[in-house]
Formats: C-alpha cells, structure tokens, sequence
C-alpha cells in the first residue's frame, strides 16, 4: 500500500532523523561495530539495528551534555537512565514499525524520493540535490544509502500509523467549556480595606508574656542562620598598584592602543531615507512645504526607526559622507546617490570631534597599567604561594612570608561585606568543611584568595532578650490584623442582618468584570482565590498583613462569548488538550501494539554496544 502523505508530522519526524544523523557519533569514536551481532533487540519482526540503538543513545549524550554544560560518561548516563530511555523510544517506534508490516502499509518510492530530495543537508548551493553531499553525511553517519533510504521509509510508514491513532482526536466541549469557565469566568464586587486608622480601640502594649508566648509561636522567624568562622588570606590588584613602577614608554604604548577611547573623529545623528529615482521630487515637494520629511517616510511604509543609521562618521557613510559632513548644521541633505540609489539624509545633530591628549589621559592609563601589572604579579606568584600551602603552610604563614593579607569572617549566606561581596570566595565559603586544605582561588578581578573554615555554628534560635524588638514589633503586627479582622467581621454579620453600607458608614470600591488571572492592586495574594469562592450576594472577610478587606460579591457572569481574545483562548485549549489527549491514546496504543508483537532484548548486544563508549 503505497501513500504520498505529505503531512507535517512525517516532515517534522524526517527532520528529527536527519538530525541525529547529521550529529552522528561524531568525537566517540562509536562508528560501526563488527561481528554478527546486528541488533540489540527484536519487537516482533522488527529489528532494532546496533547502529540505530548506538545513534539514538550518543545523540541522547551529547545533547544532555550541552544541557548541563559537563561531558557526560557513559556510566553517568545510565545513571541517569538515559540508555532505558533511548531504548525505550526505539522499542516503541519497532512496534509501531511491525504494525505497519503487518497492516501492508509502505512508503512509495515517489514519496521516499520527495522526502529526501527535501533534505536541506543534502542540498547544493544552488539548492538541488547534491549526491556527493548526501553520500558524505550518510558516509560520516556510518550509514549506507540502502540504509537510511530503508529508515527514511519506514519512518514515513510509522508515521502514517501515528497519525491514523492520534490524529483528529477531539477533547470533549464540556472540558473546554470547563476551562473556560475557570479561567474567563467574570465577578463584580466591591470591597473596603480597613487600615489602621479605622480601628476602633488602641492596641494596648504588650505585657512580657505577651511577647514570650508570640516568640515561642513563631520561632521560625528568629532562626539565626548557619554562621562560619572563616580564616582568610587574599590579595587583589588593589593591594599592590602602590608597588608597581610606571613605565612611561608603556603607557604611550598603551595610549596608542586604546586612541580609539581617546581621539573620536566628528560623528553626526542621521536618518536616510532611500528613494531612488523619487529623491529630487521628494526634495522639492519638501522645499515647497508640500510634505514633511516624517511623511515621506510613511510613504515608503516606513517607520523612523527603520531609516535611523544612529551616530556615524563621516568614513561610515562613504560615498556619502562628504555630502552629509558638508552640512554644518542640522537639517536635510540630499538628493546623494548611494550604493543603494538616491537618497535624502536628515542630519538631527552634530557631534564634534573630541580629542584627549596623552597628557590628560596619563592618570588613567596609570591606573589601569598599575592594575593590569598587579593582576600579573599575582598571577606570577600562584606558584610559589601553592606550593608553600603544599609544603604545609598555614594562611598566617602566607600573610606573614607574602604580599597576602590575612582576615577574618564570621560569614552567613546574607554576608556582602569586604570579600564576602566576591562570589568566588560566597562559593568556597559555602562549600568548605572544617579541615579542609586550603587552596587557592581566582577572583573575578585578577586577585587570589585561601581560606579555612575554623568552626560552623549551625542555625539557632535567637536568645529571647536579643530579639525583643522584632518580637514586639511582630506581636503588634498581628494583633493590629487581628483586630481589624475581627472589627470586620463585625460589619460583615451586621451586613448579613439587612443593615446597608450607608447605615455602617462604609463606602466600597466597585470592580466589574474581573477574572481570576487579574490583580486587584493593593491586596494580599488570597483575595481574588476568595472572591472566585463565594457566591452571590455573601459577603466576607479577607485578613491582610496591615488591613483586613471587606468583600461582598454583586455578580457571576459567564466568559464574555464576544471577546475576540476569549474566542482564541478557547481555540487553544480545544488544541492543546485535543493534542493532549491524542498523545495519551497513541502511548496507549504503541504499549499495546509492544505487548501484542513481543519484545526480545539481545543484552550481550546493549553490552557491546557500551564497550565502545569511552
């Protein structure tokens, strides 16, 4: 049965398969195999070839290692299960495969032909097929033309099989419809937010039981965090610039270098608007007052940002450039012919060339010489400073028989201060245990740093006296939010009992048409949750951190069914969960078609394939 189905899933997937091939295995070595072993695994009649098995699990490597930045080992990958996971996907797509035999179902030449000359990798510059370049890529794959042609048709095979399961799979609309109600279904209410001041009774000091019972309730809050007393010797460019001899030479050598920060030439701001033929009656209607330059940019459909060459030189503009640069003041230039046809420039500013003599610029350079020559100083005494720390040297040591300073911290995670704020040494901080041999280590400015972790004080609760001030401040806290949430469940039973807003004296804040997604500004996380659980016409509560909300809800309406944005939201949650529920009922038939064909692993075959692996 032959099928010239051209959908874009059988693309998507050629594409996919062209791409493994085209990363191949290249770099591991793991190129071929020999022997008799051909397969690591039958589904039914389906092989599954070593070379297929040996593709599918370097490809699934080396895009886990660009992943995490790291080379991953073969070892490491089956820890982490890739090499199941690879075997897996290959035993789901043999059965579906061997489903595609036994329903007769091919791939017609023609179609195989079609897929392959679509191949951009193995297209010419002049877009046509190139067999050298085809044989090449199939060649650095260890692959055969008779291979990959069988692969590419059985391929499109499975995919019409796919597709046939998955395809056209509806989500019921009573989901949708549920969805949509969730998300874009409407509430009116209104609400008052009772601060501080509409307290109606002080909040009376806290005695000192008070105060203990709120600390012993929220110990977490008092928590001191993890705290190390850490030794440390560094020493940063900054250290030596004192010791470091100018040369004058250098740092005319390094003037020159650097001329471009130094010696800027003129520079103008510059739009160009390219209108070949047009440009010398679009210079005159502009001369008459006809037109703005602004306007004929709208007419070539244009914005001003499209015509904008930003800050230029007069180099920048070549042809051009003399024309522009002859202009001493701000305004149209042109017609000027250009590479690209005529043109009108608009200069909207003239930048003037600036010129910094070495004299001037001499402070500057000496700074950054003094730092550079530094950074190498340090960078030469690596070494030495190694090795004495190899030799048995302790940080006082290395303070007393080098230009290293020696310190100390008491560092917690929060710790920003002096060379806690080197992320480098946040890093080692962290990560050092008490014992550990000191080492040296880079900083991001070019200085070096060791340090030794002398005691680890773990986290601890805060001595009661030590934290009086935030416990007292933390009791008035929730007091006050007591308070005002029980003042407001006052008003709220008082509304429940038929007296009205005016009667309270109370003035509420309407919001119409809100839906869940929304924010109301000003109010805790909770309270559109609470909203969306009330019903019509009840009236609650909602506590805050400094005020306490009273919420009555006007109104439920249903998603606005003339919303054009509702109307595409819809459509999207049809397809995604269409598509969702396709992909359940195609898992649920490939493991069906994998129990019915059979599955036999050739594990000696797995093993051989992993020998080849570094």
């Amino acid at each position: 049965m032959a099928s010239g189905s051209k959908s874009k899933g059988s693309k998507a997937v050629v594409w996919t398969i062209l791409v493994l091939l085209i990363l191949g295995l290249g770099g591991f070595g793991v190129t071929n195999f020999s022997g008799t072993i051909s397969s690591v695994g039958t589904v039914g009649d389906r092989e599954i070839a070593v070379q297929r098995y040996a593709r599918e699990l370097q490809n699934q490597i080396q895009a886990f290692s660009a992943q995490t930045g790291t080379n991953l080992t073969l070892s490491q990958a089956r820890a982490f299960g890739l090499d199941q996971a690879v075997l897996g996907r290959l035993v789901s797509a043999a059965a579906m495969e061997n489903e595609a035999d036994r329903m007769g179902l091919s791939a017609g030449d023609e179609e195989v032909k079609t897929q392959l000359l679509s191949i951009p990798g193995f297209q010419g510059l002049d877009g046509t097929f190139d067999r050298e370049a085809y044989r090449f890529t199939l060649d650095r794959a260890g692959l055969t033309e008779k291979q990959f042609e069988a692969d590419l048709r059985a391929e499109i095979a499975r995919t019409l099989v796919q597709g046939a399961v998955a395809g056209g799979v509806t989500a019921p609309e009573v989901y949708t419809a549920t969805l949509m109600t969730y998300i874009r279904e409407r509430r009116d209410f209104s609400f008052t937010a009772l601060g501080v001041d509409a307290l109606d009774t002080a909040i009376p000091d806290p005695n000192d039981a008070d105060l203990r019972a709120y600390f012993e309730a929220n110990e977490a809050d008092f928590m001191l965090p993890e705290e190390r007393a850490i030794t440390y010797a560094w020493l940063t460019p900054e250290m030596l610039v004192g010791t470091v001899e100018i040369d004058e030479e250098a740092l005319k050598e390094l003037y020159q270098e650097r001329i471009a920060e130094f010696v800027t030439p003129e520079r103008r701001l510059v739009e160009r608007l390219i209108l070949g033929d047009a440009a010398a009656g679009a210079r005159a209607r502009l001369d008459a007052g006809e037109v703005t330059f602004e306007e004929l940019v709208a007419e070539r459909e244009l914005d001003l940002a499209d015509i904008d060459l930003g800050d230029v030189t007069k180099a920048e503009l070549g042809d051009a450039g003399a024309a522009v640069f002859a202009s001493t003041e701000a305004g149209i230039v042109g017609p000027v012919d250009t590479n690209l046809g005529g043109a009108l420039f608009r200069v909207n500013a003239i930048l003037a060339a600036q010129e910094t003599p070495f004299e001037t610029a001499r402070a500057t350079l000496v700074d950054d010489f003094a730092l550079d020559r530094a950074s190498r100083v340090i960078g030469d005494m690596v070494e030495e400073i190694d090795d004495l720390l190899a030799g048995g040297a302790t940080l006082e040591d290395l303070a007393a028989e080098t230009e290293m300073r020696q310190g100390q911290i008491d560092w917690t995670a929060g710790s920003g201060e002096g060379i806690a704020g080197y992320e480098a040494f946040r890093q080692a901080a962290a990560a050092a245990a008490k014992g550990d041999f000191p080492e040296i280590t880079e900083l991001a400015d070019g200085g070096i740093f060791a340090l030794r972790v002398d005691e680890i004080t773990e986290p601890r609760l805060q001595e009661f006296a030590d934290a009086s001030g935030r416990v007292e401040s933390g009791w008035r806290a929730e007091t006050t939010a007591k308070a005002l949430a029980a003042q407001a469940e006052a008003l709220a039973e008082r509304l429940h009992g038929g007296e009205t807003t005016e009667d309270l004296g109370l003035t509420l804040q309407a919001e119409t048409g809100i839906t869940r997604e929304r924010y109301v500004p000003d109010t805790p996380a909770e309270f559109l949750e609470t909203v969306f659980g009330m019903e019509t016409g009840a009236v609650t509560v909602v506590r805050g951190e400094t005020a306490a909300y009273l919420v009555r809800l006007d109104a439920i309406a249903p998603p606005d069914a003339g919303d054009v944005d509702n109307t595409v939201l819809r459509d999207r949650l049809a397809g995604a969960a269409g598509q969702s529920l396709g992909n359940d009922i195609l898992e649920a038939f490939t493991q069906a078609m994998v129990q019915q064909a059979g599955i036999n692993i050739n594990q000696a075959a797995l093993n051989a394939v992993h020998a080849q692996f570094p």
